[in-house]
């Protein structure tokens, strides 16, 4: 069996690697669906895992799920969403203690290439802009006193 390469023009705009999932939010720029990512990576992933450990069959549980964004509105909501997960969760404090995410990038605290600065600077006229919105957000949610605590002295 023959196999293709298939390359993807897309751009990285928000993620965040969780212990039992993740979320990434990706721009399609070419002729190749953007969904079709996940299936390519987690394939390949699953040969490579198989054909090293001598094992055979699915690594991952489920359907991994890809829903389109159609409003600016919620594209915005969406990487706030993704985001806050860990705090949301309970891992962190805050956002910028969680290192599995794209969040320092948008506020400028690490350079690294997974994200897309023009998308952010699109949006947010500076950095402090978007932490306040994703702080914000993280305020109002019904979440541990320890953390609601800790996101108020900021």
């Amino acid at each position: 069996m023959k196999e293709y390469a298939i390359k993807f023009q897309l751009a990285i705009i928000a993620y965040v690697l969780m212990p039992n999932h993740y979320h990434l939010l990706v721009r399609q720029d070419g002729e190749h669906q953007a969904g079709l990512l996940p299936r390519y990576i987690f394939n390949s992933y699953s040969k490579a895992y198989n054909k090293r450990y001598d094992h055979s069959g699915t690594l991952f549980e489920g359907n991994y799920k890809v829903k389109p964004i159609t409003h600016s509105k919620h594209l915005l909501h969406l990487c706030r969403y993704i985001h806050g997960n860990p705090v949301k969760d309970g891992l962190v404090a805050g956002p910028a203690d969680w290192e599995y995410s794209n969040y320092l990038e948008w506020i400028g605290e690490r350079d690294d290439s997974l994200f897309d600065p023009e998308f952010v600077r699109a949006n947010f006229e500076s950095p402090t802009l978007y932490r306040d919105f994703v702080l914000h957000d993280l305020r109002v949610r019904d979440l541990p006193e320890d953390i609601k605590l800790y996101l108020e002295s900021l």
